[in-house]
This record gives structure tokens, sequence and C-alpha cells, in this order.
């Protein structure tokens, strides 16, 4: 069984708390539940972990270069101003897809920017705990013509 990450960066433990209006009332631990049996109806064994901080996060993305084939990511604001997490992900030899649960360019400028998304082979936004559930159907399908 193929393995794939979910990682989530800064505030996503907040889910559910935190700027409801903008990122809705699921928590993190239903979206990685979600994730969890979503992969086992895709054949896929899911990993689920969030940091605040960018080193752990790149630590994570760097052990899991001999780990996982797949990585669905929600950088959170990392994905606006991190270099380093970018040149990681680009590091990543298996598939990347980004996150964000916000349509990103219905927001503030700033937020438009996305570093990280030049590391992936896609992005999904805007559509809530949806745009995981998205992200790793879109990872299990490239798996599929990956050796």
């Amino acid at each position: 069984m193929k393995r794939v990450l979910v990682l989530n960066g800064p505030n996503l433990n907040l889910l559910g708390e935190r700027e409801v209006a903008v990122y809705g009332t699921e928590t993190l631990d239903a979206i990685c539940s979600r994730m969890e049996r979503l992969g086992r109806e895709l054949g896929l064994a899911v990993e689920c972990r969030q940091s605040n901080h960018e080193g752990e996060l790149l630590d994570w993305i760097h052990e899991a270069r001999n780990v996982f084939a797949g990585m669905v990511i929600n950088p959170g604001g990392l994905s606006h101003t991190s270099v380093a997490l970018r040149d990681a992900l680009a590091a990543f030899p298996g598939v990347v897809v980004e996150v964000h649960l916000s349509n990103l360019w219905k927001r503030e400028g700033f937020r438009q920017n996305l570093l990280t998304a030049a590391a992936a082979d896609g992005v999904i936004a805007g559509l809530g705990g949806l745009s995981y559930d998205l992200a790793l159907r879109a990872v299990a399908e490239r798996l599929k013509h990956r050796p």
C-alpha cells in the first residue's frame, strides 16, 4: 500500500475555532480522520501531521523523501513566504498537491502569491475541507501512473 503524508502548517490546529467565516467549523482532527478513511478506500495509507514550526515541516518533508509516495500539503501562511519550504517540496520525488481551504484570490493581495505552488503538481483551493478530499484523490490518480 502506497503511503501519503498530509502536512498542515501554522495555525491549522485552530480550525473550527479561528475565523470560521473564512475557514469553516470543521476541525483539523475531523479532516484528518476523513483523509485516513478516504485513503483506505483509495488503497493508500494516509498519515496526517501539523506543525506551527517551519523547521519541523521541512524535516518531515526531507524524511518523507524515502518513505512516502505522495503528499497533500496545506502550508498555511508559509505558502506566501517560505522559499525554504518551496525548495524542500521541490526535492520531494513523489506527487505533491497543495491545498487551501479558502479561495485565496478572493482575499488580501498578499495571499495570492504562492511560493510553494511552483513545487506542487497541482493546487486546490477555495472548497473548504473538500479541497483535501480532492487533493487526495488527485494524488491517488497520479500514483496509478507512476512505478
